[in-house]
């Protein structure tokens, strides 16, 4: 099982950027897909993006909510996942967690296997 470290959340002003980070430590990512979910208070967690760790291509998903504003990249050599967040709006104040998971590309929590501890967003004027 691989251990899964966040950082880089923070409070930022709507229209403004972000860019969280995971570690990934305990075995070297091979065919892992790695994901972000938040949660926000009283609501259930949801998908944020997601990106394949294969060496043989590069796959990415994301929300609906996001995709224009948020970019998921990976960095082979280091082990880390990165989320850039642009444009942030009042509604993506959250809880963010990496996640990792071997059954392949999936938007379900319940089909990741490995989280982190979260890092909170908070955007706020």
């Amino acid at each position: 099982q691989v251990q899964l470290t966040e950082s880089g959340g923070g409070l930022v002003p709507p229209g403004g950027s972000l860019r969280l980070s995971c570690l990934v430590s305990g075995r070297t990512l091979i065919n892992d897909v790695m994901a972000w979910f938040r949660q926000a208070p009283g609501k259930e967690r949801e998908f944020v993006a997601a990106i394949t760790w294969s060496s043989r291509q590069i796959s990415i998903e994301y929300a609906d909510s996001v995709r224009g504003r948020f970019a998921v990249s990976r960095d082979n050599a280091e082990n880390t996942m990165a989320l850039q967040m642009n444009d942030l709006k009042l509604e993506d104040t959250a809880v963010y967690f990496c996640a990792e998971t071997i059954r392949g590309f999936s938007r379900s929590p319940g089909d990741f296997d490995s989280w982190g501890q979260g890092t909170q967003v908070t955007v706020s004027s």
